[in-house]
């Protein structure tokens, strides 16, 4: 027996993945140039080994995380297919073909509850080691860096005044069955139906009946309102989610239509409406999120969410903070569009705004400055192919995370297929011999 084979007993109908796979796959590659120590010295602080069951290996989270944006996948989606590719569950540390989900997907959420935005970032800060490795960028990609801001589209329905006003009535109704109080009419039907000719008459261009509609859908949820309002009045009992729920309904009845911040969604209170002046979507609903990625590479190393719908300018500090925090090094020169003119960054980097009339600038800086457009289509290739798109995270802290992940998925992808090209066009020389060096034992990693 080989001392492979000695290293560990393996089981009557186990089979190793090692007989199975490919050991120049991309992937297999790729997770021997992750370092998946390092995840286990970020997140060992967050667990307790005495307390509850015993916890899932770091390497498996960290890696179904991985996995899920860079091929686009729900939680759910993500976990089955787990269990029917060897490659997956190689990357994720197994040794052994595994025929089991290997968790709950609703672990997945727990498991990114814990961590927060700041753990999503470690995970970024691994793709670019990862990117450093592997030699996609190396220390000269971050001398000089692109910037821009996007939207990140919430998962929500197109917000109108009179969806609002139904959707807040049911949960008024629906709150006070739960807590025994006798409201003296739902108004169930009737605003349904008025909601419903509502859409009819906005669709056939009749805006005079349309606002009639909305006016009595308001109504109803006034009515439901002052209802609630009256019967729950100087009860010692009232649970403290339902006076918040009180006092929100109470916030939507009351704002204005051209008013500060007003409510999109009932579900996710934190978005907000964004107007960027396209010809096809006049609108977006989410929040803004600031991309810096690398001028020569194209590779991502930097990723942040930001509320409150600031002026770009305002989000380059914090941009170029995070990506030298993240990557350890610092950016040298940075490059900008006109919507950043005005910035408040006070750093060591140069930020050259983008402009007419280059002439009198080097032909060296000229180019850079052309090449500043290079980051539209990552933004592009993160929200198409990637999920920042449309965020089904719940609050602004998934908002935060959502962006982050997006962002280390397309790394990967970017990852796997330089390495797919690498392996497929070009001769591993002598001194590049990892192409094809003997698949090592992956470890299983220490339980989270």
């Amino acid at each position: 027996m080989t001392p492979r084979q000695l290293s560990r007993q393996t089981g009557v109908f186990s089979v190793p993945l090692e007989r199975i796979i490919n050991p120049g796959h991309p992937l297999l590659i790729l997770a021997a140039k992750i370092d998946w120590a390092s995840f286990d010295t970020a997140f060992g602080s967050l667990y307790d080994p005495g307390n509850g069951r015993p916890g899932k290996p770091t390497r498996l989270m960290v890696g179904l995380h991985y996995l899920k944006h860079t091929f686009n996948l729900s939680d759910e989606q993500v976990v089955a297919r787990w269990v029917e590719n060897p490659y997956w569950q190689y990357f994720c540390g197994m040794t052994d073909f595994t025929h089991e989900f290997p968790i709950d997907p609703s672990m997945m959420t727990k498991w990114r509850k814990r961590l927060g935005g700041g753990g999503m970032e470690k995970l970024l800060a691994g793709t670019i080691a990862a990117g450093l490795k592997t030699g996609v960028i190396d220390g000269n990609s971050f001398m000089k860096v692109n910037v821009d801001t996007t939207v990140q589209e919430k998962a929500i329905t197109y917000p109108t005044d009179a969806k609002l006003y139904h959707k807040m009535r049911e949960k008024l109704v629906d709150a006070a069955k739960s807590l025994g109080v006798d409201l003296r009419q739902s108004y169930r039907f009737v605003s349904k139906n008025a909601l419903f000719m509502q859409g009819r008459y906005s669709a056939s261009r009749q805006p005079k009946r349309s606002r009639r509609e909305v006016k009595k859908v308001k109504n109803y949820f006034g009515r439901v309102l002052r209802d609630v309002e009256r019967k729950v009045a100087g009860r010692a009992d009232t649970p403290s989610w339902f006076t918040g729920l009180v006092e929100f309904a109470r916030r939507l009845h009351a704002q204005k239509r051209d008013g500060k911040g007003k409510i999109y969604s009932i579900h996710a209170p934190e978005v907000e409406c964004i107007s960027k002046g396209k010809a096809h979507k006049k609108y977006e609903f989410g929040c803004k999120v600031s991309i810096a990625a690398s001028s020569r590479d194209n590779f991502v190393i930097g990723a942040m969410a930001v509320h409150g719908a600031p002026y770009d300018g305002h989000t380059l500090a914090g941009a170029l903070e995070q990506v030298e925090r993240l990557s350890g090094l610092n950016v040298g020169e940075v490059f900008v569009d006109k919507g950043y003119r005005g910035h408040d960054y006070t750093g060591s980097a140069i930020v050259h705004v983008a402009r007419r009339g280059t002439r009198k600038l080097g032909a060296a800086l000229r180019k850079w400055m052309r090449r500043r457009s290079a980051i539209e289509p990552v933004i592009g290739h993160i929200k198409n192919d990637g999920r920042l798109g449309r965020n089904w995270l719940k609050g602004a802290e998934g908002d935060r995370m959502n962006a982050i992940l997006s962002a280390s998925g397309y790394n990967m992808r970017k990852l796997l297929g330089w390495l797919l090209f690498l392996l497929a066009f070009i001769r591993p020389s002598a001194k590049n011999q990892w192409y094809n060096a003997p698949l090592p034992l992956a470890p299983t990693g220490a339980p989270a």
